[in-house]
């Protein structure tokens, strides 16, 4: 199909379809959205649309990465979301399209953009966030079967998720980076406890989770054994997104901003908040323009859009409660996004990873002493 056919189709299908969709709730899906998300996706995949660049044969339309993105740029324009969730459609998915068997093609593909399997991702721990290969949850072979145990943290959708990509230590005696595994794991088997993680917003997002003796068959093993750092970086690094999605999200992004200028009404900002506006407006512009050089393909350039961004909106969250004044103590949209700002600064990697990578990668400087 053209692409520009495609785009004539698409966008006259979702303007037929929004009143069943979530709002755009971004990459990962709210565990209050559990219900609408899953029931849009199975929807998607009634009607053809939940994986339009996904082989035929695992339910998708077997088109293009660029019809993908347009994709992508049509729902993100309609304000709803394109998929259920980014960690199964875009993680698992694509690592199983890469990396898995054919019996692990068969079990999952179709599952994932049925909605039948909703996924979540377990790499973070503790003590190894930052330094992911720092890891220490181990997986153990026992006979045909592994024996995992240890703990994961900040896992988004932990707590609906029935499946779970997973890093786990299988030989402690290499270069950590060397004795990591990639699982695919049932969230519901034995011995795997979700607990919901409460942050100073209130709310709990994010869960905790932990291993007691869960073990895996040996299909659970994604790729080669001891090679799941690879794994995990292959996957990460070939994931393709969408210049125009994205450009629509942080000019929407930008006109949140802009409209700080109006809070007072007649009586406007003063001076100083002015001057603080407009800075945040122009570099808002430049890390919108940065991407869109940059092209769909993920690659180390986008760490300085990743910092850029989060930067920005925690001086954007700072200087909404310094225009709202005492009221900013009072709950509501100025204290929480006050006190959601510093979560921006680590989810995603955090903002001191991404300027090793930006000193490191782009900058050529030596690398950060050990």
């Amino acid at each position: 199909m053209e692409l520009s056919e495609f785009r004539e189709t698409a966008s006259a299908w979702i303007d037929a379809n929004v009143e069943h969709a979530p709002p755009d709730y971004g990459a990962i899906m709210p565990p209050d959205m559990y219900d609408r998300g899953v029931a849009w996706q199975k929807h998607l995949f009634a009607e053809g649309w939940a994986g339009v660049h996904w082989p035929t044969e695992y339910g998708g339309k077997g088109l293009t990465a660029e019809h993908q993105s347009i994709w992508l740029e049509l729902c993100a324009l309609a304000e709803v979301a394109p998929f259920i969730n980014m960690v199964g459609f875009v993680l698992a998915g694509q690592g199983v399209q890469l990396l898995g068997t054919d019996g692990q093609k068969q079990k999952h593909l179709n599952n994932i953009l049925s909605a039948d399997q909703v996924w979540c991702q377990l790499f973070s721990e503790p003590n190894a966030g930052s330094d992911l290969a720092s890891l220490q949850t181990s997986a153990v072979k026992d006979g045909d079967e592994w024996v995992v145990n240890g703990q994961k943290v900040w896992c988004s959708g932990g707590r609906y998720s029935d499946w779970g990509i997973l890093m786990a230590r299988t030989n402690p005696d290499v270069a950590k980076h060397k004795g990591i595994s990639f699982f695919l794991i049932d969230m519901h088997s034995e011995g795997v406890e979700t607990r919901p993680l409460k942050q100073m917003t209130g709310d709990a997002e994010f869960d905790e989770v932990f291993f007691t003796d869960v073990r895996l068959p040996k299909d659970a093993l994604l790729g080669e054994e001891n090679e799941g750092w690879g794994v995990g970086m292959t996957i990460l690094t070939n994931e393709r997104g969408s210049i125009g999605a994205a450009a629509i999200g942080t000019q929407r992004r930008l006109d949140a901003l802009a409209a700080l200028g109006s809070t007072r009404g007649d009586d406007g900002l003063n001076p100083h908040e002015t001057q603080r506006l407009m800075d945040l407006l122009a570099k808002g512009k430049s890390y919108q323009f940065m991407g869109q050089r940059q092209g769909p393909a993920a690659s180390v350039g986008s760490s300085l859009n990743k910092l850029g961004i989060t930067e920005l909106m925690f001086a954007t969250a700072e200087l909404r409660a310094d225009i709202a004044g005492p009221e900013a103590m009072l709950l509501g949209k100025g204290s929480n996004a006050l006190l959601g700002a510093p979560g921006g600064r680590i989810a995603g990697g955090s903002s001191q990873v991404q300027r090793n990578i930006i000193g490191e990668r782009i900058l050529g400087l030596p690398k950060e002493p050990k």
